[in-house]
C-alpha cells in the first residue's frame, strides 16, 4: 500500500529555485512509494490553517515543507494545532535557513530529499509565545525587525548580507531600550534591554555561535539571552567582543535556560517569531514544549 505525503512549498522563498527543483523532488518521492498532495503557499493566506484543514481530512504518513524559516513555522503551527502526530521533512529554500543548519539538512535539495526519505525522525522541542508556536527563535529589540522588513528581492540578491545592511541602516533609530521585567520561576530580573532572544538554535540570522556553544534541540529548554543597554563606549565594546566570541559571561548579558518565562514591559514591544512579525505585546508568556514534534534530520 502506497504511503501518503503532503508537500507544502513556498514558490517565492529565497531565490525561488524551488520552481526549478519541483519536478525532481516529486519524482524522487513518487519513486519512494508516496502518493503526493502538493500545495503552494499563497500570499495573504494562513498556511497553518491550510495544513490543519488537510490534516483534518486525511491521515498523512509524512508532511514535507520547502521554504524558509517562516514557511517552516507556519507548517509546524498547522501540525501542532491539528493535534496530529505526523513526521515532518524539510527542504530548505530560504535566505538563511537557520533551523536546517541545526538538523544537518543541506541547502542542496537532492541531499535534503535524501534526509526526508532516509534520515532519522527526531523528537524536537518547540516554543510558544502567547500561544503561537516558534521553532527556533522569538525576539525583540535591536535589529530583530530586519528579517521581515527587508524586501524579498533584496534577500534574493544579497542573502544574509541583506539582513546586515538592513540592520546597519536602522542603527540610528534602533538603540532604544525597553524597560523589561523578566519573571523567571521565583526570580524577577529587571532592566533596560536592547535585545531579547529565546532561541533553540546554534544559528540566528545566519550567524553562528551567538546563542552559546551547547545548544540541544531536545533537552526541554530554550536559551534565553537578554542584552542590557551599555552605559559607555567601553561597555559597548565589551558587549560586541563577547557576542563575536560567543561568550555570554558579561554583566551586560542575562543568560537563562528557559522552560517558561513571563516578560512584562511598560509599553507594547514588537516581537519576531522565526524571522516574521509576531505582534506587539506588553506581556508575553513563553513556554517550551518538550519533544513536541518529529522532524527528519541527517543521521
Amino acid at each position: 500500500m502506497r504511503k501518503k505525503m503532503l508537500l507544502i512549498y513556498n514558490p517565492y522563498a529565497g531565490t525561488s529555485r524551488i520552481k526549478e527543483w519541483l519536478s525532481d523532488i516529486i519524482e524522487s518521492f513518487t519513486m519512494a512509494g508516496y502518493d503526493i498532495t502538493i500545495r503552494p503557499t499563497l500570499p495573504n493566506k494562513d498556511t497553518s490553517l491550510i495544513v490543519k484543514e488537510y490534516l483534518s481530512k486525511t491521515d498523512y504518513d509524512k508532511i514535507v515543507c520547502s521554504g524558509g524559516d517562516g514557511t517552516l513555522n507556519s507548517v509546524l503551527n498547522g501540525i501542532m494545532i491539528s493535534g496530529k502526530d505526523v513526521e515532518l521533512g524539510y527542504i530548505p529554500a530560504g535566505t538563511t535557513n537557520d533551523f536546517a543548519y541545526n538538523l544537518g539538512v543541506s541547502k542542496n535539495y537532492k541531499q535534503a530529499v535524501k534526509v526526508v526519505l532516509k534520515g532519522e525522525p527526531f523528537s524536537c522541542d518547540i516554543g510558544s509565545l502567547n500561544g503561537k508556536y516558534f521553532t527556533y527563535v522569538s525576539a525583540f529589540g535591536i535589529f530583530t525587525d530586519a528579517s521581515y522588513e527587508t524586501m524579498q528581492s533584496t534577500k534574493n540578491m544579497l542573502g544574509r548580507m541583506a539582513y546586515i545592511l538592513e540592520g546597519i541602516k536602522r542603527i540610528p533609530n534602533s538603540l532604544k531600550p525597553y524597560t523589561i521585567d523578566l519573571i523567571y520561576h521565583d526570580k524577577v530580573i529587571s532592566g533596560d534591554f536592547l535585545l531579547g532572544m529565546i532561541t533553540n538554535s546554534e544559528s540566528v540570522g545566519g550567524f553562528k555561535g551567538i546563542t552559546g556553544n551547547d545548544v540541544k534541540l531536545d533537552d526541554g529548554y530554550f536559551e534565553g539571552i537578554f542584552i542590557r543597554k551599555p552605559k559607555s563606549l567601553i561597555e559597548l565594546q565589551e558587549l560586541i567582543n563577547c557576542l563575536l566570541a560567543g561568550n555570554l559571561d558579561s554583566d551586560l548579558i542575562v543568560s537563562l535556560p528557559i522552560d517558561n518565562l513571563l516578560v512584562r514591559s511598560e509599553e507594547s514591544v514588537p516581537w519576531t517569531i522565526d524571522g516574521e512579525f509576531g505582534g506587539e505585546f506588553q506581556e508575553v508568556k513563553i513556554e517550551v514544549k518538550h519533544h513536541a514534534f518529529k522532524i527528519m534530520r541527517k543521521i
